[in-house]
């Protein structure tokens, strides 16, 4: 678990089309947050990185629903107008990355969030990183880093609050060098009127369940830390507490780094900060390097989890999707032995492509899309491939990757080419504000100027494929509907319209419904090959079996001997002749 921000989170980032906002866009997206939309006045209708842009934050709103975080990376002379804008929308958190923001227009972005319950990070932010989920804003600097440095809270993790930004890297990178997992990192901003301050974020871990401790990089100035003292005193925060406090040498008058780092009146003094926490309970070290190891030794006091092993923290690179101990084997977190017999194996695909369980109808329809493509006959190049490679004597491990080698852009692509292409329609009609059925129409005129054919519809054998009706009759019984499907019927539309119809054959469909399941269609070529796979098996030892080595393979001319037409449900099954003028590829 994490506060403010995870995998789940939809964020917009408003400034998107700048220098600033496409690079952070770039390190928010490579690490795993859901970048929904962009928003830069008079350029609606573009996209940076794929993510459609909107002219206002209720333009997006209004067009993909809910957005729960805003994050600006807009001059600061901007921020209150950008910021107010994102709150009216209803967007429940934003984050402000610009230094220099007028305190004026900080206090008016504090009213207007407090009008519509809404908060706000910074301004002056480096935003908040849940290691393993989501970042927001631009801590890690690049993904690669940011993955390298913090170590995901597994079960739990401790809480990161910082006043500075520099530290708030500096803090979750030595305490991953020290074997602690984070539950997350989130720098508060450092100017002097703030959103979210330390006692906010402090109850925030109080309240998350998988947040064992608190860590505190503190300073001068300000009355946030003496405000954590006495949450702590009154027993609204009981979890452990460690901090340091900087700027110990610094005199009355002096800012100490932020503009908020300043001892004024004899307020906010380093020696004040520390007694009073202290005295209500917390741990506070002398020097920045004792902080991880005191944290290291308090959970060790409470046998806390968020330890990691020796052979995570000598680790010199991660993988998530499988960990391997003694008498036990975790998929995803999921004991196998717990898996087996109770999760079906396209539930188990799902898992551990996804990280996620899913539901009992969802891995339903995750099984008939893996049995729609266990085998499409003896004609597809995968099985041609296959056979041949039998043929000269090969084993069956060769033969098989022989034809899985040949599964590619035209075989067994075509379910992530269509994907990306639905998903283009889809969002042509949200950045254009038109139907979907004008955004396909759209779309195919484009591509067929440009000599391109729409992937995923229409079929060199079928006139109406049976497995795409079966496929959407369980889709709609496991409620997916998304705007992939939409965007798949308004395609048929079109076809229709034009008086050339081409319905959507099983590629269309499979790329359809996995990419509103959310599946990442890098994947799709991959699933194609899980579910190929028994088929292809099946070609080579049949190969093996019953015919003679070094054989012509007539790619064509040949026959069906199996058992004859029958059904699981005691029917009789039906099957349709070939129409060659179909387009679509035969699979």
């Amino acid at each position: 678990m994490a506060i403010l921000i995870d995998e789940t989170k939809r964020v917009l980032v408003q400034g998107i089309t700048g220098r600033e906002g496409q690079a952070r866009t770039r390190l928010m997206r490579e690490y795993g947050t859901n970048v929904v939309a962009g928003v830069t006045p008079g350029k609606g209708g573009q996209a940076v990185l794929g993510v459609p842009v909107f002219n206002t934050p209720q333009d997006a709103v209004k067009a993909l629903g809910k957005i729960d975080i805003s994050v600006l990376f807009v001059p600061a002379v901007g921020v209150k107008d950008a910021a107010i804008s994102a709150i009216d929308a209803g967007i429940k958190l934003t984050v402000l990355v610009p230094d220099r923001v007028p305190v004026w227009d900080a206090m008016e972005i504090a009213a207007a969030a407090k009008a519509n319950g809404a908060m706000f990070v910074g301004p002056n932010t480096l935003g908040v990183l849940s290691p393993g989920k989501a970042v927001v804003g631009m801590i890690g600097g690049r993904a690669e880093s940011a993955r390298q440095w913090f170590k995901p809270g597994i079960p739990t993790g401790v809480g990161v609050i910082s006043r500075s930004g520099g530290m708030a890297s500096s803090t979750g990178y030595y305490l991953g060098q020290s074997g602690v997992r984070i539950s997350t990192i989130a720098h508060i901003g450092g100017d002097a009127v703030l959103g979210i301050r330390i006692p906010d974020a402090a109850l925030m871990f109080e309240a998350d369940p998988l947040t064992e401790a608190i860590v505190i990089f503190g300073e001068i100035g300000s009355s946030q830390e003496e405000e954590l003292a006495q949450l702590i005193r009154d027993r609204k925060v009981t979890k452990p507490v460690i901090a340091y406090i900087g700027g110990k040498a610094a005199r009355e008058g002096t800012r100490f780094s932020h503009a908020g780092a300043i001892i004024e009146g004899g307020r906010g003094t380093h020696a004040g900060k520390v007694k009073a926490l202290r005295e209500a309970g917390a741990t506070v070290v002398d020097a920045f390097g004792e902080l991880p190891s005191a944290v290291v030794d308090i959970l060790k006091r409470i046998n806390g989890k968020s330890l990691m092993s020796e052979t995570d923290k000598n680790a010199v690179w991660n993988t998530a999707v499988t960990r391997i101990e003694p008498n036990r084997v975790a998929v995803r977190g999921y004991d196998i032995a717990d898996l087996m017999g109770r999760a079906s194996f396209g539930a188990a695909v799902h898992l551990i492509l996804t990280g996620e369980l899913p539901s009992l109808e969802i891995g339903r329809l995750m099984d008939a899309v893996l049995v729609a493509s266990i085998d499409h006959g003896a004609t597809p190049p995968s099985a041609l491939a296959a056979r041949t490679v039998a043929s000269t004597g090969a084993s069956l491990s060769a033969s098989v990757a022989a034809g899985i080698m040949s599964i590619n852009r035209h075989h067994g692509g075509a379910i992530e080419d269509c994907a990306r292409q639905l998903k283009k329609i889809a969002d042509r009609a949200t950045s254009k504000s038109i139907s979907m059925e004008e955004a396909a129409m759209l779309t195919l005129a484009a591509m067929k100027e440009a000599g391109d054919r729409m992937p995923g519809f229409g079929h060199r054998y079928h006139t109406k494929d049976p497995r795409t009706a079966r496929l959407f009759e369980l889709a709609r019984e496991a409620g997916v509907d998304g705007t992939h499907m939409q965007a798949a019927r308004a395609v048929e539309k079109s076809f229709a319209d034009a008086k050339k119809p081409l319905p959507i054959n099983v590629d269309g469909a499979i790329g359809a419904i996995l990419a509103d399941l959310g599946m990442n269609p890098a994947a799709f070529n991959g699933i194609f090959m899980i579910a190929r796979t028994p088929g292809l098996v099946a070609h080579v030892i049949e190969e093996q079996t019953r015919e003679k080595p070094m054989r012509r393979i007539d790619p064509v001319k040949h026959g069906y001997d199996g058992p004859p037409p029958r059904s699981i449900s005691g029917g009789s099954s039906k099957s349709e002749g070939p129409n060659p003028k179909e387009e679509g590829e035969q699979r």
